[in-house]
């Protein structure tokens, strides 16, 4: 681990003013930690946030939530307007990580994890996700946990968020501060497919800072799931994940929204997927379609090539259980 500098500022203001190319905000630590050790990242200053006034959950004009980037996963999970209004956020994020993570993980640095590619974890290997222009291990490497959709030549790793997929599928926005000012970012819009610069996880310039999750009225309470295949039961990333939400009439779907994760750079969402879904009746014929429609083009590798199948069988059965009420 290199030397590096360490601030505390006292206000979002300050902790803007001490950002930039060579520095990284830390709160509860998680994921940059590791990557500090690992030698992934070698950031000159850290910059704790974790003093600042960021770590309330609080109700909107518009009736929605506004969500502090310092509130833990877990306090963010078990809260009782999460649980009752937004249970699939809640879903995803207790499907996510072991208890002691979530207690220290934050809902800012949630979003801003890095991939678990091990190409992009192991120095000794090319990664132009870590070392632009080394080249790609993983497309012709040990890829079965890689991406089948969204990817390119120079990257082919997925984003590893359960939280995200499902702030993903409900549409929220990601308010953010840089030295110029306050701007709201769509959730669609937030994080980046890898193009020719996987370097770049999402739309943040380097002195923005994270403040808050603002979360739509429109929860979808009564009809959604959280369904995460995983190699084991506990502990592990999605091979496939899948947020679905529905607002039905009796059995006509008059909304729909649905989110994949573990297939690409970001969240999955195509919205011809959920067109496809509205004004039919909540049945396996109808999910099937928008099955096909959400992994359409998709691109497995060598060792990801039964993706597609689960994927597809995984978006069935999640929108099955949303059309029942199942939560899982």
């Amino acid at each position: 681990m290199n030397p590096f500098d360490y601030a505390c500022p006292s206000s979002v203001d300050e902790a803007v003013a001490l950002a930039g190319p060579d520095s990284r905000f830390i709160a509860g630590g998680t994921n940059i930690l590791d990557l500090m050790k690992e030698n992934v990242l070698r950031p000159g200053r850290l910059i704790d946030i974790t003093r600042l006034p960021l770590g309330e959950i609080a109700s909107t004009l518009e009736g929605g939530l506004r969500i502090g980037a310092l509130v833990s996963n877990s306090d963010l999970a078990w809260h009782p307007e999460v649980q009752h209004r937004y249970p699939l956020l809640a879903q995803a994020i207790l499907s996510g990580a072991s208890a002691q993570l979530r207690n220290m993980a934050t809902t800012g640095g949630n979003l801003l994890q890095r991939t678990r590619c091990w190409y992009f974890y192991d120095t000794g290997t090319p990664c132009n996700k870590r070392e632009p222009g080394s080249g790609c291990g993983a497309r012709d490497g040990v890829n079965r946990m890689h991406a089948i959709l969204g990817a390119s030549d120079a990257c082919v790793a997925v984003h590893p968020s359960d939280m995200c997929v499902a702030l993903a599928a409900l549409e929220a926005r990601v308010q953010v501060k840089g030295p110029h000012g306050e701007r709201s970012i769509l959730f669609e819009d937030f994080h980046r497919l890898p193009g020719d610069q996987p370097e770049r996880d999402n739309v943040l310039a380097d002195d923005e800072l994270i403040t808050a999750v603002e979360l739509p009225a429109e929860g979808f309470a009564n009809h959604s799931a959280y369904l995460k295949v995983r190699e084991r039961a506990s502990y592990a990333f999605a091979l496939v994940s899948v947020a679905a939400a529905l607002d039905l009439d009796g059995n006509t779907i008059r909304r729909a929204r649905l989110a994949l994760g573990g297939v690409a750079h970001k969240p999955w969402r195509r919205e011809k997927a959920e067109a496809l879904l509205v004004g039919r009746r909540a049945e396996d014929g109808a999910f099937a379609q928008a099955a096909e429609a959400l992994l359409e083009g998709s691109q497995p590798l060598t060792y990801n090539a039964f993706k597609p199948e689960l994927a597809r069988r995984a978006i069935i059965r999640a929108l099955t259980d949303a059309a029942g009420g199942t939560a899982r």
